[in-house]
């Protein structure tokens, strides 16, 4: 029997992920103890070489540092890389990470982070929302470039549809928290991309960075297998 997992008693730790859904088990750092999240990231390193925690609480960041000085961290984005992610191939399929606003930030970094733990070419772009849209014009032809597009807005949220407007791609949108009081904490922008009325935009929950990622790359991993397929026959 193939041995999924090692139980660590609060936690059993899922080994086989990786063979069912292409990428290990994530950490999700909130609501665990520093400790439950250490021995947890620990087993996946162990397993796998590296591991990923997500909304990771102060305490334990001190944690994964103290035990893993060389980790990747994005302190905006609270996202914790330890050990060594897949390489890309310098010529696999290029995922954009387009950021509304400064605000934004912090959603768009776990995004991209989420990325290169997933063995995806990734870059950013920043500050191209609708309020500025000559901003987005300048950065187009780039962003005609990726295979898939993650945008990421709060406020009102409508960039996402701007953007499905503009490209052919695949475009996930995340709804972030920022915004005023009639905001609702992302609500209404989650609203506005649901009723996107551009075609090919999928919509993630509210400031769900890694949960874009994972999208992404599930479509640029079938992308792969298909080309894989293509040449093989």
């Amino acid at each position: 029997m193939r041995k999924c997992g090692n139980n660590l008693g609060f936690a059993r730790v899922d080994y086989d992920r990786h063979r069912r859904c292409g990428f290990p088990e994530v950490i999700f750092g909130e609501g665990k103890t520093p400790e439950q999240t250490v021995k947890i990231a620990a087993a996946l390193v162990k397993q796998h070489g590296y591991a990923l925690v997500t909304r990771t609480p102060p305490a334990t960041a001190q944690a994964i540092r103290g035990r893993w000085p060389d980790a990747k961290c994005d302190s905006a984005g609270r996202t914790f890389l330890i050990g060594k992610a897949p390489q890309h191939q310098r010529a696999s399929p290029l995922t954009i990470v387009a950021a509304a606003g400064t605000s934004d930030l912090t959603v768009a970094e776990e995004a991209l982070l989420s990325l290169e733990a997933l063995g995806c070419r990734a870059e950013m772009i920043c500050d191209i929302g609708v309020a500025g849209i000559h901003r987005l014009f300048d950065c187009l032809e780039r962003l005609r470039q990726a295979a898939v597009i993650i945008v990421v807005a709060g406020m009102e949220g409508a960039l996402p549809s701007v953007v499905g407007g503009l490209v052919q791609v695949p475009i996930i949108a995340v709804p972030t928290s920022v915004g005023y009081g009639a905001s609702f904490g992302g609500l209404a922008a989650l609203l506005t991309m649901l009723n996107a009325c551009a075609s090919g935009v999928a919509v993630v929950n509210i400031d769900n960075g890694f949960g874009a990622a994972a999208v992404a790359a599930r479509i640029i991993g079938r992308r792969g297998r298909h080309a894989s397929t293509r040449r093989a026959s």
